[in-house]
């Protein structure tokens, strides 16, 4: 497992490392039961807090992606795909409506952001084709 940490990203470090083990679960990268890196060595390799990955490490158990066995250490879970489709429906819908309270902060009208929409879907569209 590979996790890169940008300092320039504006997201905090332990939740870089939770979105990119979250994406290399259900991309299949990472298969249930296999154990992931201690939380010392992720520290050690990335050069970053016990106290960082411990936090990321925690937030993956508390949304059902890993499990943490006393002295073992963690391990992926295997996951359904409703809830994986519920949980990442919920997050669409809390940033779609934070988007939507930022257009109305700006004053912009509901048929531009539905234009800011497609534009961004047909651009991440003719990206994949080029793949």
């Amino acid at each position: 497992m590979r996790i890169v940490i940008s300092n320039q990203s504006g997201k905090p470090i332990y939740e870089q490392i939770e979105d990119q083990v979250k994406t290399a679960i259900l991309a299949g990268q990472l298969k249930a039961n296999e154990q992931l890196p201690s939380i010392r060595s992720l520290a050690k390799d990335l050069r970053i807090s016990v106290i960082t990955t411990t936090r990321a490490y925690h937030e993956l158990e508390a949304a059902g992606f890993i499990t943490n066995v006393q002295g073992k250490g963690a391990y992926v879970l295997g996951q359904d795909s409703a809830l994986v489709r519920e949980n990442a429906l919920r997050d669409i819908e809390a940033s779609l409506n934070q988007a939507i309270d930022t257009a109305k902060m700006a004053k912009i009208t509901p048929a531009e952001l539905h234009t800011m929409l497609d534009t961004l879907l047909q651009a991440e569209g003719e990206a994949d084709h080029d793949n």
